[in-house]
């Protein structure tokens, strides 16, 4: 039986090549997104287009409504709609860091309430959420989008032992750096936020240093989709897979330093 999938933010980056690779490896893959004339190429490999906003609840009830009537289960929920808003604490309006959290979190919670039960009556199912690096520690200038990551990590850990008992999986995929549209937005914002306040100084040097990462250490999205699918495929799944650019080294560094010693050689980066 071909297992059915539904992943999110499949318009363009991670969640497009992810929804380009599992459809050609066999599965029944619907790809939702704001954007569907973005996906349009992804029909070519056989995936199903579903027009969803993780922010609007009518929306995300009627998608995978749709794929209940069409399929009757769903296997596998990749949560991979997301964004980074970043600024400093003190520029970012509460309202932009509301909207971020309602982005990365509670939409992604939602699309769970709203998957589990099904996969409760078939006695399987897994979630994937796509997290990041950024889970595990803080920088400057990308407070609210850290609080989302950590705070994913945290509610997929209480998720994973909820669902243990109904053999469902839960998944934390935390990629480095990914060559996609998202890295340019996020510094173009940062750029747009705080670079031009008492914050400027430290924050155009912060631009500068996503810019270089990007280029010399980014990775393609592909590693990423390549990643979701192993754990999509592996009969015990990793609670979690740190993939991409730099994704070992930053998490090794981050467990052997202290708190300042790391803040310290952040910091020392931003130069």
């Amino acid at each position: 039986m071909q297992k059915v999938v539904l992943i999110t933010g499949a318009s363009s980056g991670i969640g497009k090549e992810a929804a380009r690779l599992l459809a050609q490896s066999g599965f029944r893959v619907y790809g939702a997104a704001r954007r569907l004339e973005q996906m349009q190429d992804l029909t070519e490999s056989g995936v199903r287009l579903l027009k969803m906003d993780v922010t609007d609840e009518p929306s995300m009830v009627a998608g995978v409504q749709e794929i209940l009537n069409a399929e009757k289960r769903i296997d596998v929920l990749v949560n991979n709609a997301g964004y980074g808003s970043y600024g400093s604490v003190e520029d970012v309006p509460l309202s932009e860091a509301r909207y971020q959290l309602e982005v990365n979190i509670f939409g992604l919670a939602r699309l769970c309430q709203l998957v589990l039960p099904a996969m409760r009556a078939q006695r399987s199912g897994r979630i994937i959420n796509i997290s990041s690096i950024g889970g595990s520690f803080g920088e400057p200038h990308g407070a609210w989008y850290h609080a989302t990551k950590f705070a994913l990590e945290g509610l997929s850990d209480s998720l994973r032992m909820e669902l243990k008992q109904f053999n469902i999986d839960v998944v934390v995929i935390k990629p480095g750096a990914i060559v996609t549209e998202w890295n340019t937005i996020a510094r173009d914002n940062l750029a747009n936020v705080s670079g031009k306040t008492v914050y400027g100084n430290l924050v155009m040097k912060h631009v500068k240093l996503m810019e270089r990462a990007d280029q010399q250490m980014g990775s393609k999205p592909e590693v990423v989709a390549k990643a979701i699918k192993k754990a999509i495929v592996a009969s015990r799944p990793r609670t979690r897979y740190a993939v991409g650019g730099g994704a070992g080294l930053v998490l090794f560094m981050r467990r052997i330093l202290s708190d300042r010693m790391f803040d310290r050689m952040y910091l020392s980066l931003l130069r």
